[in-house]
């Protein structure tokens, strides 16, 4: 494991094998005893969870239980108080080592787009690996194309956001994220600020990108696409994970009351 001590330098740990510390594959994430406070609230309470490469984690759950914040400690956006994560064998310690060494391996889709309203698609694609990886803009244009054609909408790369519909727009963020080409991708809630009309053509791409094998974890309430996409369902409420599982033993079989209750209120809608 590759660890970033306080004054940025980079270390590395050997685990030994009998001791079984170590498994056959590497995790992309591994979140042990997580914890958060936003000041007398805990909105994360000792939480654990292993991510495998290529693995799809859909965490649902109801508002205020800690979804969005579990996510956005991973890629450095909330700081946790106690608790140690690891992504892609780099602990994160808040050094600015650790946190840009994280940051380069983990995309992240938010409920808002985010695009710059002044600049063009295309433009907003190849800003960041232009800026962050050096790319020249040549080499940047021909991948924003790439992760255009990829997200079904490379007739809109010369047009400004404010003339796509949320759904584009969303599939744009979607593919500017993929320009850094990272290895993990978070997606919090990413059909939340769409029109009924336009869910589907979202989650369309993020189900394109799972079955690619890319690792991704997804915050959302849209079960049909849990069921279609994710390898593994975590539910989770006041802060904590309180049940894991296969989408077929989630739903057909769920093992708290507390879970029963949720899905009961949450299928009906």
């Amino acid at each position: 494991i590759v660890s970033v001590d306080k004054t940025g330098k980079l270390s590395r740990q050997w685990w030994k094998q009998d001791e079984g510390s170590m498994p056959s594959k590497a995790k992309a994430i591994e979140i042990k005893g997580l914890s958060k406070w936003f000041g007398d609230y805990q909105a994360l309470k000792d939480v654990d969870l292993n991510v495998a490469h290529g693995e799809r984690i859909v965490i649902c759950g109801p508002s205020g239980s800690g979804k969005s914040t579990l996510i956005r400690c991973i890629n450095s956006l909330e700081t946790n108080d106690f608790g140690q994560i690891t992504v892609d064998g780099i602990e994160l310690n808040q050094s600015k080592a650790s946190v840009s060494a994280i940051g380069a391996e983990v995309g992240m889709v938010f409920q808002q787009f985010n695009l710059f309203p002044h600049l063009s698609i295309l433009q907003n694609l190849t800003l960041g690996p232009m800026k962050a990886r050096a790319l020249s803009k040549a080499e940047a244009e021909k991948r924003a194309m790439r992760y255009l054609e990829r997200v079904q909408i490379p007739e809109q790369a010369h047009k400004k956001p404010s003339q796509l519909s949320g759904g584009q727009q969303q599939r744009v963020a979607i593919a500017r994220s993929l320009c850094m080409e990272p290895k993990i991708m978070l997606f919090d809630e990413p059909t939340s600020a769409l029109d009924p009309e336009m869910i589907a053509e979202v989650l369309d791409v993020i189900v394109d990108l799972a079955e690619d094998g890319m690792t991704m974890i997804c915050v959302t309430h849209e079960m049909g696409f849990a069921r279609r996409a994710a390898d593994r369902m975590v539910f989770m409420d006041n802060g904590e994970i309180i049940e894991t599982g296969s989408p077929s033993e989630f739903f057909d079989a769920p093992k708290t009351e507390r879970c029963k209750t949720f899905l009961n209120q949450i299928l009906q809608h």
